[in-house]
This record gives structure tokens, sequence and C-alpha cells, in this order.
């Protein structure tokens, strides 16, 4: 009995554990919705977690030498570039103050390349760019990128090296169509692939009664166990001493056959004579 419980109390405890990690939101479907990115996010300002992953469209055109590539990105398992390009947003506010361009540009990850010479230059005219926005990256420490490339999709990278004003996040693109048609890496075959990025997975925060809940019964469960290794244990020393005892006791014709040693006069026999005094 004891080891049945000690085994719900296990199963106990993995389902108090599985519900102490839960994901913080689940993911928004609103994300989905295509929405302005001149009326979701505005530059200049901090990147709010809430905008995310969603969708935004914008008007603009590309600048053909203001383009790089961040090596180390991962495509179908294979290691190659992501091709990133600057683009100006038609009708975004212009920043002011020390070194701010006439023109607002956000970074649009345009898709991946296998080799460095396959990065073609971004389509030219008014483009209508649709694309899933994300939060800056960090750059990365200690490495001199090569000419033409950057270490990350670091806004604060990419502004110093093109001179412009910038959204604080990048695009990565689904469609770019000019004059009606599609000619993203997505639509268009080539050597440039689409990138793909869906949503990301919500975080995951602990809850910590849970987590507490579940410690607390695998307590129990070994306190369970102890109990019936000592009720065991118990019965076990008890058999021993009964046994022992048993093997111990004189037998009943054992007692009809000994001779008193104390405490009785023994008669003297037939054949032994009396000492007179």
């Amino acid at each position: 009995m004891a080891i049945v419980l000690s085994g719900v109390f296990v199963l106990l405890s993995q389902w108090q554990f599985g519900r102490s990690t839960q994901p913080e939101v689940p993911v928004n479907p609103a994300s989905e919705q295509v929405q302005p990115l001149t009326g979701t996010l505005q530059p200049g300002e901090f990147f709010h977690g809430s905008v995310a992953d969603q969708m935004v469209t914008a008007q603009g055109t590309y600048s053909p030498d203001k383009q790089v590539l961040i090596p180390g990105r991962l495509h179908d398992g294979k290691t190659g570039y992501w091709v990133v390009s600057a683009f100006a947003v038609s009708g975004a506010p212009a920043l002011t103050g020390a070194g701010a361009s006439p023109q607002t540009w956000i970074p649009v990850a345009r898709g991946w390349v296998a080799e460095p010479g396959d990065a073609a230059a971004p389509p030219s005219g008014a483009v209508q760019l649709t694309g899933r926005l994300l939060p800056s990256e960090a750059p990365v420490g200690g490495k001199d990128p090569k000419p033409g490339e950057a270490s990350a999709v670091s806004v604060a990278e990419l502004i110093n090296d093109w001179e412009v004003s910038s959204y604080p996040g990048f695009v990565s693109a689904t469609a770019e169509v000019v004059g009606g048609q599609d000619v993203s890496a997505a639509a268009a075959p080539g050597k440039l692939q689409p990138l793909n990025i869906g949503p990301q997975p919500p975080g995951q925060h602990i809850n910590w009664l849970n987590l507490f809940y579940s410690i607390e019964w695998v307590v129990f469960a070994g306190f369970a166990f102890f109990i019936w290794w000592r009720l065991v244990k118990d019965d076990y020393h008890r058999d021993l001493e009964e046994a022992l005892e048993d093997e111990g006791a004189p037998t009943s014709e054992q007692h009809q056959h000994e001779t008193p040693q104390t405490g009785q006069h023994q008669q003297p026999g037939p054949h032994e004579q009396k000492v007179q005094p």
C-alpha cells in the first residue's frame, strides 16, 4: 500500500511541476493581422514588447548602396547570410537633432543566401513592403565584421554604417510588391530564400507555489516509502527474535530427565553406606 501511495505522490509531483512552468500569454492572433507600420511603431521610441511579431505594411523605397550581409545564419540546416537592406518609409515622422537624416528608415531582412555573391540588389522603385516587425538584435561584441557585413541586425550598428535615422526595430519581409507584382524571395524563384519567421513562442514564467507543491509531493512519497521500510524491518526483527526464543527454550521431556542440582535432599542408593557419626 505504501508503494502505491509513493507512486501516486510521484505522479502528483510531476503534474505540479508541469503546471509550474506555463506560458505567460498565448500567441496573440491579432499579430497576424497586417497593420500600418507608421501607426504601430514610432521612430525614436522604445520598442514595446506588445508590437513584437506584429505583421506590418509600409510604402517606400530601398537604397541599393545600403545593404549588408549578416553571417552565421541558418536556413534548412545550412549556414549562410541574411540580406538586410535599408528601406526609406514613406510618411514616417522625421527625427530631429544632430545626425538626424531627412528620411526615416527601417532595416529589412529580405532573405537568406548561401554565399555573399548570391545577394542581389534590392528591388528599385516604389515598394509595398509587408513583413513581421521584430526588435533590434544586440551587436556581437569582440567581432570585427568584414566590409559589407554586420555582426547582427542591430539598429545601433546599422545606423552608424548607413548614417540614417531609423525605427528601433527591423522587418522580416514576406512580400515586396512593385508595380502590382510580388518580387520578394517568397514569390520570385532565385538564390535569395525567404526567411519564413513566424511568431515567436511566448515566454515562460515559473509558478513558485506549484513548484513548491511538486517538491512537497516528492517528500511525501519518500516518507511513505520510509514508513513501509520501517514496518518491514520491525516485522523481520520480531520474527527473528521469536525464532531465537523458540530455539533456546527447553522441551518438557528434557525437564523430566534433568537432575535437580540444588535445594533437594537425595536418598542414598542401595549400595551406598551411611556414615555413622
